[in-house]
């Protein structure tokens, strides 16, 4: 009985690791050519697995994205609101948050360029990244909390927060050389001497 047990738990083992060396290749290659150019044959070779092994464990290839997504996202979540609700000053949120931000994007930056510049031609892609689309409207409500009330009304300000915490906002900065704490400071600027309408 103990040598069945230890082999089925071995067996799981084994293919939990493959399931992982799967989602591992698909993440490698929606950083580098994009979700809309990963064929599950591209991600059977870059997991060094047979096709068969990938559909196996994701019977169709948006089962495979979903998959993918979901486990980077609990592997590399977003900033926590947390981090910044309960142990910094309401009049430094801005500088915090978007400094929590950039960080993010620093440390994720291969995956999250891939994702975005196929988004708006996947639909399983899209629906996947709602969350973070939601999880970034929230930020953007907390950079603007504590801002006078003059700023929080205002078109313009809106709008630059807006643009603030985009990722392709922290990539443009970063390939001027810039390193997260700049962008931030200079973001954090505009945020709060834009002009008001």
């Amino acid at each position: 009985m103990a040598t069945r047990t230890y082999t089925k738990t071995k067996r799981a083992d084994k293919e939990q690791d493959t399931h992982q060396k799967i989602i591992d290749a698909a993440l490698l290659l929606y950083g580098s050519v994009g979700p809309a150019a990963t064929t599950i044959s591209a991600v059977a070779t870059k997991a060094s697995v047979q096709r068969l092994t990938v559909y196996r464990h994701f019977p169709k290839e948006a089962d495979l994205m979903v998959g993918a997504l979901k486990a980077w996202f609990e592997s590399s979540p977003m900033p926590d609101p947390a981090d910044w609700r309960d142990r910094v000053n309401p009049q430094d949120w801005p500088i915090a948050i978007l400094s929590m931000l950039y960080n993010y994007y620093s440390e994720t930056s291969n995956v999250w360029a891939g994702l975005l510049s196929d988004r708006g031609k996947l639909e399983d892609l899209d629906n996947a990244l709602r969350p973070a689309d939601k999880h970034l409207a929230l930020i953007q409500d907390d950079i603007m909390r504590h801002l006078p009330a003059a700023r929080r009304d205002n078109v313009l300000c809106r709008a630059v927060v807006r643009h603030s915490v985009q990722f392709s906002t922290w990539q443009s900065l970063a390939a001027s050389e810039l390193d997260t704490v700049e962008i931030a400071a200079l973001m954090e600027d505009w945020v709060r001497h834009s002009p008001l309408s």
